[in-house]
């Protein structure tokens, strides 16, 4: 991937990467909170097979993510490890943790 890929580029893409069949049965909305130089806010609603992204905020999201834009495109491109990343803090996590964790293998991003 481009070192210019930009979060907005990033979730354009995200419904085209998602994995289907690495998803079967998940119904969920996250919230995606980026702060930080192309930062901003992104709902990414899975369901149904399917993943749709839209700009913006929701209330209730099952998951949001927060975390300052280049760290967020450092990990969802494979650049930054994403466990060391939330151990340092760099990415905060709140709601069902355990759909954080299935994220990185439900989309295939290169």
């Amino acid at each position: 991937m481009p070192d210019d890929l930009t979060p907005e580029i990033l979730f354009s893409r995200m419904p085209k990467a998602f994995l289907p069949e690495k998803a079967p049965g998940m119904d969920a909305v996250i919230l995606f909170d980026l702060s930080g130089d192309q930062g901003g806010k992104w709902v990414a609603t899975i369901k149904d097979g399917a993943c749709t992204v839209t700009k913006g905020t929701v209330d209730n999201p099952k998951l949001t993510l927060m975390a300052d834009a280049v760290d967020y495109v450092g990990v969802f491109t494979g650049k930054v490890n994403p466990m060391a990343a939330f151990g340092e803090g760099k990415i905060k996590l709140k709601g069902d943790i355990g759909l954080a964790m299935k994220l990185m293998n439900i989309f295939k991003m290169s």
